[in-house]
């Protein structure tokens, strides 16, 4: 194994806690001395100890005069764990492979510099778009304070949601429905507008055969209109926040106080998205999975307020002038004006295919221009 392939272990190990560690970014880590293996770890939980503290563990002495890859900075303050940058030095590493650098104002090259002042040889940049894009998420919320938006939505293949009746169930495949699931595990909330809880009455919750964990269940519904009936209010497995404008019925929101629910509202008519991301931002939510419907799309879209977008594309046409595509609102007077995205990553999902784009402009946050 060379360089590259310690580092793509290593970042494996990091990729398989994706969903697990918010708000802190994932990391893996390996040791390695004279060609062989001798420790190797991931951060598996926020407030638990770093990758570098379980594979420096696990190679015990080998430690002494070995290489350490690490996908992202080591931490050099203290936090919740001591600093990964001093334990480095004690173990006795030599030299350091580091993927990418942390953009944290805590961190922020402060991990380098004391490695380096410590005499340790320190390597930046190897496999460092893999390591960029495995943290998107963690360093665009770093960035901006707000989390960092995925727009999902299952179409045929002419672009519709739903047809022109509203019926939408099932566009796409058992396979792909699947995937979204693994989506929801990866994300620390999931948002949807108020007429997909009046007409879907969904659960917002991760189901997959391994298990998952649960995002935060966000709904933007201006009027409070919803039901004290409806799953997301009556199911306790996550929490629920609804944001509304500033003309609702205040005995309803206490009402769904006392249900556990956390009503929003905010100081307007409306409800506006930007908003929204701000307080999320605010309370550590530091990413977000759009599953709205067409308006709901077409509010992130017009503002540019998101970073990431994944269409799961069946092969049927719905057809109708009248059917829901999957943005809606006014759009783009002419095609030039319209949202340029990046493909990432096209991939198939028993007879789908998931499509995988990122916005391009600086608005994801991590991508190297």
């Amino acid at each position: 194994m060379n360089n590259e392939d310690y580092m793509k272990l290593a970042l494996s190990l990091a990729r398989a806690t994706i969903g697990q560690t918010s708000p802190n970014p994932s990391v893996g880590a390996v040791v390695v001395k004279d060609g062989e293996l001798v420790g190797s770890g991931a951060h598996l939980k926020a407030g638990t100890p770093h990758a570098e503290v379980h594979a420096i563990q696990a190679a015990g002495d080998a430690a002494k005069g070995a290489v350490i890859y690490v996908t992202l900075e080591p931490c050099s303050h203290y936090g919740k764990t001591p600093p990964c940058a001093d334990l480095i030095i004690e173990s006795g590493i030599k030299k350091v492979y580091v993927a990418s650098l942390d953009p944290n104002p805590l961190v922020a090259g402060k991990g380098i510099e004391k490695l380096r002042k410590a005499g340790i040889e320190v390597q930046v940049g190897l496999c460092e778009n893999e390591a960029l894009l495995l943290n998107e998420m963690f360093f665009h919320f770093i960035k901006t304070n707000t989390p960092f938006v995925t727009i999902k939505a299952g179409v045929s293949l002419d672009g519709k949601t739903a047809a022109k009746s509203g019926d939408s169930k099932w566009i796409t495949s058992e396979e792909s429905r699947l995937d979204v699931h693994k989506l929801r595990h990866e994300h620390d909330g999931i948002l949807v507008g108020i007429n997909t809880i009046l007409q879907d009455n969904p659960l917002l919750t991760t189901r997959r055969p391994q298990g998952g964990k649960n995002p935060i269940r966000v709904i933007l519904d201006r009027e409070l209109k919803i039901p004290l009936t409806s799953h997301v209010v009556e199911d306790q497995s996550s929490k629920t926040i609804v944001f509304t404008g500033n003309d609702i019925d205040a005995s309803k929101s206490t009402e769904l106080g006392k249900l556990g629910v956390e009503v929003i509202s905010l100081n307007t008519s409306t409800v506006p998205v930007k908003d929204v991301l701000k307080v999320l931002g605010e309370r550590k939510v530091m990413s977000l999975l759009v599953e709205g419907g067409s308006e709901v799309h077409a509010s992130f879209v017009e503002e540019g307020l998101f970073q990431q977008m994944i269409t799961y594309i069946a092969p049927k046409v719905i057809g109708g002038r009248n059917a829901l595509p999957f943005i809606g609102g006014e759009g783009a007077e002419l095609v030039q004006n319209g949202k340029n995205l990046e493909f990432i990553s096209v991939e198939k999902f028993g007879p789908d295919i998931k499509i995988t784009a990122l916005a391009k402009g600086g608005n994801n946050g991590c991508l190297p221009e």
